[in-house]
């Protein structure tokens, strides 16, 4: 090889060189984000691409993370297959095992942020959940979707590059737990499922959006203003069963004995999906008060999707010994109250939890 031939293969062979060790230093550069998957609609599969009917949970994280292009390039992702269900068969025990593994991965240095896949029925409730029980100010995040993924438009994708966007965002630690869906960014204690079917399902209609998420570029709004994750009293790390907390539905001439069965049935908590502010019919009235001198604790909240619910309003709380939910809806109420009756607490106690959770 004559001269000038050895100069330009020698020029070739260092900017190869170079090239790959731009890239591995890139690499590294990248945020580190751990997905989580439980299933639910963003990994479901139908027959054809056009029909409403699906199978939740039918695809590995594997397939799902292959379906995105260009998400390694927004962060080095690892996925981990944690439950693969819908999220009406969601259960305390899985969100156990799920709080439990974020807080053992979350202070490694291999993780940035982490991106829980779940389905939308009871995502609410599970990110607030998560919002009271894991222990890290890293970013977790979790998305679904309302499409499976083999739909026409399926919204999973990009719902989930968004996501990973967000948890690789080092503006979204110390927010608690988000939710990405459709282009936002909810708090977990705000946010709601708002229509059966549309991809716009999810609404945060007290407080707003803390942010939006495109294409991996996001723009914050705010940070929640009540406890959580490392902010939060509840300790999990132990707990192997929550107690039964039931959900009372009231309505026209609503049956008292709905109140008298989940006492019989061993219920330490009952949380009254009231109408307007939480109230319900005087039989009742009667049957929770009874209730609640017998030692459950009885939390007012409202089917209405919008307003507090006050404490000492149209009902004498005080003298009932009732808990107001404030901002929080029935499946949510629920929630705080299962964690907060796994250690004994008083009346004032429990209310002042609904006040700062």
């Amino acid at each position: 090889m004559n001269a000038p031939l050895k100069c330009w293969a020698a020029a070739l062979v260092a900017l190869s060189l170079s090239s790959v060790g731009w890239s591995a230093s890139a690499d590294q550069q990248k945020p580190k984000v751990t997905i989580l998957a439980t299933g639910g609609t963003i990994a479901g599969a139908a027959a054809t691409g056009t029909q409403s009917g699906y199978t939740s949970g039918a695809v590995t994280i594997d397939a799902m993370l292959a379906a995105v292009p260009g998400i390694d390039k927004v962060a080095t992702v690892k996925g981990e297959q944690v439950a693969n269900v819908g999220s009406q068969d969601m259960s305390f025990d899985v969100l156990l095992k799920l709080a439990k593994r974020i807080n053992e991965i979350a202070p490694g240095s291999d993780v940035n942020g982490i991106v829980i896949t779940h389905g939308t029925d009871t995502m609410e409730e599970s990110a607030y959940f998560l919002n009271l029980t894991v222990k890290t100010d890293k970013p977790v995040v979790m998305v679904g979707s309302m499409r499976p993924s083999t739909a026409v438009s399926a919204d999973g994708p990009l719902n989930l590059y968004n996501a990973v966007g967000v948890a690789a965002d080092p503006r979204a630690k110390g927010r608690g737990v988000m939710v990405v869906m459709n282009d936002q960014i909810h708090a977990a204690h705000s946010l709601t499922k708002t229509s059966t079917t549309a991809v716009e399902t999810f609404m945060s209609p007290g407080r707003g959006l803390i942010g939006v998420a495109s294409y991996g570029k996001n723009d914050f709004y705010s940070s929640p203003t009540w406890k959580h994750t490392t902010q939060s009293e509840f300790d999990i790390s132990k707990v192997t069963k929550l107690p039964r907390v039931d959900i009372v539905f009231a309505d026209v001439d609503m049956p008292a004995d709905l109140i008298d069965a989940s006492v019989a049935a061993g219920a330490k908590g009952i949380v009254i999906a009231g109408v307007g502010n939480g109230n319900m019919n005087k039989a009742s009235v009667d049957a929770a008060a009874k209730a609640a001198k017998s030692g459950v604790i009885v939390v007012r909240s409202s089917r209405v999707p919008t307003g507090l619910v006050g404490r000492n309003v149209e009902l004498d709380d005080d003298k009932l010994g009732f808990v107001a939910s404030y901002e929080l809806n029935p499946q949510k109420a629920r929630v705080l109250l299962a964690l907060a009756l796994l250690q004994k607490r008083s009346l004032a106690d429990i209310q002042k939890l609904y006040d700062l959770y």
